[in-house]
């Protein structure tokens, strides 16, 4: 066999059909209720969890666009959290514009970034992309430091960002229910808003004529350039989305987290990403909620087990996952609509 045939032989990453990239309609609406009712029964410090759960999601989706949908794999998406992040803090702590305001624009500076650094990136592919992305993520804490931006992005010491109060056509609405909503319950809300618009957002562009040739670059690139798909535009394209919705995560992660500093996009935090989006079902984006819960709160749990042997449990807990179903919770939920139907039958 050439070398050609062998490269046409070994596709990427293992094809996930359309149809199983969501969740039923079903499904989708009593997990669309559960996180509209959830943040009424519990206190603050829950409902940011679970808002920094939706932020994480966004930005695992988004590399689940790049990874799972055209099969480009990255180590950098902190790099473009950190930029998302710092442009909407430099934008409402520095010219005053609202929150709200400051997420699209965080998303087009990230695309932008993200289209211009896939150009380069086009020569590599696989591991090399990988390390391409990783040197990335390495630089970008460093770059953040540099004194000429210090102005803007207060150096080492960072820059605390105001957290937004409920609108007050909100305020009034609720005042006149006689019922209270506290800043963390209304940016849950928000990020829930943006959550969906989003998912939404890429699920139609997976099943699209533009998600079509990701999927195809991801399969067999050779194929799809003999089918007509400009591999070079799709690919920076792929780039490109991914980081504009990883830039809107990061920026929504300032305004939860109030502050922003080099030292809190790390490669560590890239890692997590990546470990998210294997946890939940590379290909699968309703699992990229999932890989978002699994690095948020099995590091607590490791912790809880044992304080000094943390990142040991922790170790012990992915390898069990990854040992037990390597296909990540997309497997799991396969294996529970198998049962599923298996009943209806009977």
């Amino acid at each position: 066999m050439s070398a050609v045939q062998e490269v046409t032989a070994a596709p990427a990453l293992e094809a996930v059909p359309k149809r199983a990239m969501t969740l039923g309609a079903g499904t989708s609406l009593i997990a669309l209720a559960l996180l509209i009712a959830f943040p009424l029964f519990v206190k603050n410090f829950i409902i940011f969890q679970m808002t920094m759960l939706l932020i994480y999601g966004l930005a695992v989706l988004a590399l689940n666009i790049l990874t799972g949908g055209s099969g480009q794999f990255s180590l950098g998406q902190s790099a473009f959290y950190a930029v998302g992040a710092y442009t909407s803090a430099i934008l409402m702590e520095h010219l005053g514009m609202n929150y709200a305001l400051t997420l699209p624009v965080a998303g087009l500076v990230c695309f932008v970034f993200g289209f211009l650094f896939g150009q380069p990136a086009l020569r590599l592919s696989g591991v090399y992309l990988a390390l391409a992305t990783f040197a990335l993520a390495t630089a970008m804490p460093q770059l953040l430091k540099l004194g000429y931006f210090e102005h803007w992005t207060g150096g080492v010491q960072g820059l605390v960002v105001t957290k937004p109060d409920p609108p007050e056509t909100v305020q009034s609405v609720l005042a006149w229910a006689h019922l209270k909503m506290s800043q963390d319950m209304w940016l849950y809300y928000f990020t829930l808003l943006i959550t969906i618009a989003i998912y939404i957002f890429s699920v139609n562009l997976l099943r699209s004529r533009s998600g079509r040739a990701f999927m195809a670059i991801r399969d067999n690139e050779i194929a799809a350039s003999a089918m007509g798909i400009n591999v070079a535009l799709y690919k920076t394209l792929a780039f490109g989305v991914s980081a504009a919705i990883t830039g809107i995560a990061g920026g929504l992660g300032a305004i939860a987290v109030q502050f922003v500093a080099p030292d809190g996009y790390t490669i560590t935090l890239a890692i997590s990403l990546f470990l998210g989006m294997v946890v939940g079902g590379v290909g699968w984006l309703p699992g990229s909620i999932v890989g978002s819960a699994f690095i948020i709160f099995v590091p607590n749990i490791a912790e809880g087990i044992s304080k000094g042997l943390s990142g040991a449990v922790f170790g012990v807990i992915l390898f069990l996952v990854i040992f037990l179903v390597p296909h990540g919770a997309r497997q799991v939920a396969m294996v529970a609509q198998h049962l599923l139907g298996s009943l209806k039958r009977r």
